[in-house]
Order: structure tokens, then C-alpha cells, then sequence
């Protein structure tokens, strides 16, 4: 069965080292990798994950360029990545065209390293813009293990930017909402919004995970990691477990992935 993870990260070899200790400082989980390409490669080699999304975060807006620059350089039948756009990059808009035109498939934010509401008014451009050009988004969502409980990217959040924006290829992280579940259920859950699953297992029972996953369309859930913060490996057998039909493991491992990606 191919699979995709539609959740990955990785850093220049230069930054790689530094980008993970830093980041296992402020999460305070240790990263099941070190942060570089070659590193992530090795890992799906032996997980046997034909493809990852890479989704880079630009925490500046002039970090735009070299973000676009690495993606370009690193992208090939294997890696996928989605370069990112910061909330006060006035030029947002223009950047979105060229990522577009670049041939990237759309961009991934993080509302709490990028300091923004999904809901915010001013994100609206991006979401315009992404829509006019046929990108996607894939949206840090609920809490983040680094950051206090903000309110910045709740499930009720998510309504309003799907209900605003019905044509938006919006991706939810994490299962919908992280550490938000009950309100994913009550707000998110079968309705045709995506969702990847990646920081679910370990964090509630495999039991609540089958049941949200069988509540919600089957086109509309994706496999993700957030490889290096859990291992690649590990999340495919922890999926396998939960003993779903084999026609919905081959959406949630590579055909819903497939559809958004326009690959086979």
C-alpha cells in the first residue's frame, strides 16, 4: 500500500541542528529525528512512505524568499513542499501567485508561531488569494504543546473560516483541533472539512481516535506524522491497529492525499 504523510518537517542542513534544540527546549518533546532532508528520507525508506509533505513555517514575513528558495531546491517525486506566508507580509498576496506559479501546491501557517487568529480578518487575503490561484492550506489547529492554551485556532475558529470560505482547501492539523477533540466532535466531525491525524495517538484513547475517524467523511481524513516530534514508523502501525476497512485505509494513507496532491 503507498503511503503519504501529509505532515512532515525538515530544515537546511546549515539550521537543522539548531532549528530541533531549540524547538525541543520550548516543546519540551524530543524530536524522534535530527531535523535534516537526508535524515526524513532514511526515515520513510524505512517506513516504507512513498511520499511527505513538507510544510515549512515562515515566523518573518522577510523569510519568504529563502523558504521558496529551499523548497524549490529540495522538491522531487518524493518530497512535496509547501513553502509559507507570514500575516503581515504586505506582499502576501503576490507571494501566494508566485508560490502558484513556482508550481507548489499551497502553504502551511501556524497561528501561534506566526502570532495571528484564524479567524482574523486580516488573514482574509491569503485565504482569497489561496482560493483564486487552487492552492491549499494546511492550518495548525487547536493548542500547541509549546505555547499557553490561546483561543487562536479553536474548532469554532475553523467554522467560521470554512463558513466564510466554503471553496477554501482547508487542511486541519491534528485531528481536527489539537488537544480540542470534544469540540471537534461537537462542531467538526462529519462535515466536509480535512483533517490529518498526526498528535493524536498517545494524546486519547485509540478507541475515541477510531470512533471520531469513522464519524467523519472518509474522502476528508488524511495521514500525517509531524515527523521529526513522532516517529513515522511508529504512527503507520498505530493507525494499522485501529482496524479500519481496507478501502478507507487506502484513502487515509494516499488516495485522499492523492486527490488534494492532483499525483497518483
Amino acid at each position: 500500500m503507498q503511503i503519504i504523510d501529509f505532515h512532515t518537517h525538515a530544515f537546511p542542513d546549515e539550521i537543522a541542528e539548531r532549528a530541533i534544540k531549540k524547538l525541543e527546549e520550548k516543546s519540551q518533546v524530543k524530536a524522534c529525528l535530527n531535523g535534516t532532508l537526508d535524515n526524513l528520507l532514511r526515515s520513510m525508506d524505512k517506513s516504507q512512505i512513498a511520499k511527505s509533505v513538507l510544510c515549512n513555517i515562515a515566523t518573518k514575513p522577510e523569510q519568504f524568499n529563502s523558504i521558496i528558495k529551499w523548497s524549490d531546491k529540495i522538491r522531487s517525486e518524493r518530497i512535496i513542499p509547501l513553502p509559507s506566508v507570514h500575516p503581515d507580509d504586505k506582499e502576501a498576496k503576490e507571494h501566494i501567485k508566485l508560490i502558484k506559479k513556482s508550481g507548489f501546491y499551497g502553504i502551511k501557517m501556524h497561528p501561534f508561531y506566526q502570532d495571528f487568529s484564524i479567524d482574523d480578518e486580516k488573514i482574509y487575503p491569503i485565504y482569497e488569494a489561496l482560493i483564486e490561484n487552487d492552492m491549499l492550506i494546511v492550518m495548525h489547529c487547536g493548542y500547541d504543546i509549546a505555547f499557553p492554551e490561546w483561543d487562536i485556532a479553536s474548532p469554532k475558529r475553523i467554522i467560521n473560516v470554512i463558513n466564510r470560505f466554503p471553496e477554501l482547501k482547508f487542511i486541519a492539523t491534528h485531528l481536527g483541533a489539537w488537544k480540542e477533540w470534544d469540540k471537534v466532535e461537537q462542531l467538526m466531525i462529519g462535515k466536509n472539512i480535512f483533517m490529518e491525524i498526526s498528535f493524536s495517538f498517545g494524546w486519547m484513547p485509540d478507541e475515541k481516535i477510531k470512533e471520531l475517524i469513522l464519524k467523519h467523511p472518509s474522502d476528508y481524513i488524511l495521514f500525517g506524522t509531524d515527523s521529526p516530534w513522532a516517529d513515522q514508523g511508529k504512527e503507520i502501525e498505530n493507525l494499522k491497529k485501529l482496524g479500519l476497512s481496507g478501502d478507507f485505509m487506502e484513502k487515509i494513507f494516499h488516495r485522499n492525499a492523492e486527490k488534494l496532491l492532483r499525483c497518483s
